[in-house]
């Protein structure tokens, strides 16, 4: 099992590599947050929203027939907020700027919940090709 100070460091290099990136957490999946990285943010109403979502996300791609979500990505008035799956029961929750290159913040998103994952679930890191 992961550290927290090891996915604290997972949210942090995430940051880092894109700034637009205002705050990020790491959520179990009832909610609970695990480690988080936010500036402003209210991580304890974000994190079991964020988690409903993506729950809500799993169920919208199999009724559409489409098997698994992965990630959800909403567009709002001041910036994005996502959510990963990150292993068997957690999921990384992000928030941005308005001016967040989405294409980055997807790309390192992935990698970031793919490190978490294989953190929480003490599996080797095998990265999917975004």
């Amino acid at each position: 099992m992961a550290t927290e100070a090891e996915l604290t460091g997972e949210l942090e290099r995430l940051r880092a590599c894109v700034a637009q990136v205002t705050g990020a957490l790491i959520v179990s999946d009832d909610g609970r947050v695990l480690a988080r990285d936010v500036s402003g943010e209210h991580p304890h109403r974000l994190a079991p929203r964020a988690a409903e979502a993506l729950r809500a996300a799993l169920r919208l791609a199999a009724a559409a027939g489409h098997g698994t979500a992965h990630e959800l990505l909403v567009r709002a008035d001041h910036g994005w907020v996502g959510a990963y799956t990150a292993g068997r029961s957690a999921s990384l929750a992000l928030v941005t700027a308005p001016q967040a290159n989405v294409g980055r913040v997807r790309l390192e998103a992935r990698r970031s919940s793919a490190r978490i994952g294989a953190l929480l679930d003490g599996t080797p890191d095998r990265q999917e090709n975004p």
